[in-house]
């Protein structure tokens, strides 16, 4: 089989990776080191469900990934909770799923059903050789047998009938997708940038975020809140200062072209807190 990854069924990697339990980071990445090796021997890649070769949303991008990878390998070591919640979206989706254990982790009442490959916490060179060995046959033989059994169930149909949780798809062209992808990384940008001083609901009620006067105005207003001003007590030489310091700021000056535009919005803001203030 060709190493070039376009020839090789992707395996999903659900695990911890950060310390835990205990262990350290090195730990869990010297786990995903021998899991990869037996993902590999298998003749499947290894790939963590929260990796992605775009920029998206880390929640979309795992979820995608759960639903889509034709098998996935969880290590409930250490029960993270980040792992337990996609082993649970996994078996949710019925797909097949190999879920594997340090000795030192008990297993969890809700999957104990599902039978677990061991490995020592300790790493001891021969049982891990061992349980590689172990891995890599489980992943032929499920793969196996998913492909090839038609009443195949990973988990959901041994307890009764369901139905099974699918994610909805539907084609879209290039550029819709380039467009959206784009949606996702303003989105993110967004979040990135939003003040973190809340705005008052009463200004926001009144000028919604429709256009990009209403958002510099929020911001505007979000920076005057932070300083605390009581504007029924404002002064002038005030009003200017703060208008100068807010000018500098690169987060609100980069929308404006010159000094009067800001300066004109600024003013819109100020009379309308004084308004406020009044009220």
């Amino acid at each position: 089989m060709s190493d070039n990854k376009v020839d090789k069924l992707c395996c999903g990697l659900v695990m911890p990776i950060s310390a835990l339990d205990g262990c350290n980071e090195q730990h869990w990445l010297d786990v995903k080191s021998i899991l990869t090796e037996a993902i590999e021997g298998a003749g499947c890649w290894a790939n963590l469900v929260s990796n992605a070769d775009d920029v998206g949303i880390i929640q979309k991008r795992i979820i995608q990934n759960l639903y889509c990878n034709p098998i996935v390998v969880c290590d409930v070591s250490g029960k993270n909770p980040n792992v337990m919640f996609e082993l649970g979206m996994r078996l949710a989706f019925d797909k097949p799923t190999i879920i594997v254990k340090d000795d030192k982790t008990s297993y969890s009442f809700d999957t104990s059903p599902i039978e677990h490959l061991e490995y020592p916490r300790d790493l001891r060179f021969s049982k891990i050789v061992e349980f590689k060995g172990e891995l890599t046959k489980k992943i032929q033989a499920t793969l196996h047998k998913s492909q090839t059994d038609l009443n195949y169930t990973a988990f959901l149909k041994h307890f009764g009938t369901f139905t099974v949780a699918k994610l909805d798809s539907k084609e879209v062209t290039k550029e819709d997708y380039i467009i959206e992808e784009l949606k996702d990384v303003k989105k993110q940008l967004s979040s990135i940038n939003q003040p973190k001083v809340k705005i008052s609901e009463h200004w926001q009620g009144r000028h919604p975020q429709h256009t990009l006067k209403d958002i510099v105005q929020n911001l505007i207003e979000a920076e005057l809140i932070s300083v605390g001003l009581n504007f029924s007590e404002i002064t002038e030489s005030e009003i200017s200062s703060i208008k100068t310091r807010l000018m500098s700021s690169e987060k609100i000056a980069h929308f404006f072209n010159n000094e009067e535009e800001f300066y004109e919005i600024f003013n819109q803001v100020i009379n309308r807190a004084a308004m406020s203030a009044d009220i």
